[in-house]
């Protein structure tokens, strides 16, 4: 047995040693935490999607151009993916996540009283921080609090904030945009920040930091082949769901021919289900992480083959889509867990690799699937998610074991 091989095995005890046996109370409460402040940063970071026509008006600016708020966000959170793990240096990990919490709340605030463009982009460039660094350091900071073995369904509970957050965001954002204003729905956004800012001051322990890292020390990490493989799972999977999804819309506008409101109920039945499936995922992450990676990417390959095939009929349709959205939902836990697995002495650069990858897999998705629906129709875009969760299947069946 090799030296690194015995350095992971510590590691990964190490990290068993260092969390309760058993959840209690007050570690449910520190996810608990965890998954709120989640809630509060991915509903920050979709919110625009239900204010853009009112918040371009007021400022002045097209719609094209406010919708760059979200492109702002992801930006900034690609760079601090790679750098915020080496920036916080030995600081408390609990201190880090307050602080985050914080940032989020004041670039809210910012972005809420913003009296000009550049002003809401730099409100968005902060909540793009707190976003990505707040992930990076997720995986690592819940296995500590409940433990390796149980990594999956911490995540799946904080992972939960997402789900939640995806579907209530952009509506309530809107409703509330048409009644108080836009800037309403910033500040309230901020709130939800400062709500679970809160929730960490009471009920995280002191997570003092147990490794420095170094820009050196993360792209050190590339050189493992389960890391390779991990991303690799992230980038293909993440970017066939980003490149597919979005245009899910116009699929069933132009092929199912369905109307605003029963496309509406799809799209409810695609949330609902992916909390079902985050739930899910996060069992099946902690049973066996090949297996789970096998079928969060089979289910959503076959899902976006079937739409292409039957979607013109209107229960398969909405059958498929309710499936896809269980397939999306297990993707947040399964794919950091099974990137953290190949390095358990290292889950905060892990962590940083793994946001990173997601970031990136969001770019290159929304170029390749607005390629595919312009040149070759509505169902171009799913056929791209097929292909490309299909081929997350295979690499998963490769992947080694150890």
């Amino acid at each position: 047995m090799t030296d690194t091989t015995l350095q992971l095995e510590d590691a990964a005890i190490d990290v068993d040693a260092a969390a309760p046996a058993t959840w209690d109370a007050t570690t449910w409460f520190a996810v608990i935490s965890l998954a709120a402040t989640s809630f509060a940063l991915v509903s920050a970071e979709f919110l625009p999607a239900g204010l853009l026509t009112p918040l371009a008006r007021d400022l002045g600016i097209s719609e094209g151009t406010a919708g760059q708020v979200v492109t702002a966000t992801a930006s900034v959170g690609a760079v601090t993916a790679m750098l915020s793990n080496v920036l916080i240096g030995r600081l408390n990990r609990k201190a880090v996540l307050v602080g985050l919490s914080a940032l989020a709340v004041g670039s809210n605030i910012l972005a809420a009283l913003a009296t000009d463009f550049w002003l809401l982009l730099l409100g968005r460039a902060g909540l793009g921080i707190a976003l990505s660094a707040f992930w990076a350091l997720s995986v690592a900071v819940v296995a500590r609090l409940v433990g390796a073995n149980a990594t999956g369904r911490g995540m799946a509970i904080v992972t939960l904030g997402v789900s939640l957050a995806t579907i209530a965001a952009p509506s309530m954002g809107a409703l509330i945009s048409d009644w108080l204003g836009w800037r309403s729905a910033m500040a309230m956004t901020a709130g939800l920040a400062l709500l679970a800012m809160l929730l960490q001051l009471l009920s995280l322990p002191s997570l003092p930091a147990t490794a420095s890292n170094s820009l050196a020390d993360v792209l050190r990490l590339t050189r493992r082949r389960g890391i390779q493989l991990g991303m690799l799972a992230i980038l293909l999977l993440m970017t066939g769901h980003f490149a597919g999804s979005v245009y899910v819309r116009p699929f069933l506008e132009h092929v199912t021919l369905l109307a605003t409101g029963p496309i509406a109920l799809a799209l409810l039945g695609f949330g609902i289900a992916a909390v079902i499936g985050n739930i899910a995922g996060g069992r099946m992450a902690d049973a066996n992480i090949h297996v789970a990676l096998v079928v969060n990417a089979a289910l959503m390959a076959f899902a976006a083959l079937a739409l292409v095939l039957w979607g013109v009929h209107i229960g398969v349709a909405f059958g498929f889509a309710t499936l896809w959205g269980f397939a999306f939902g297990m993707a947040p836990v399964v794919l950091p867990t099974n990137l953290s697995r190949a390095a358990p002495d290292a889950l905060e650069a892990a962590g940083s690799l793994m946001v990173a990858s997601f970031q990136v897999a969001i770019t290159i998705g929304a170029v390749v699937g607005g390629y595919a629906v312009d040149t070759y129709g509505p169902t171009a875009p799913l056929i791209v998610t097929a292909i490309l969760a299909a081929s997350t299947a295979v690499l998963a069946l490769l992947q080694p074991r150890g």
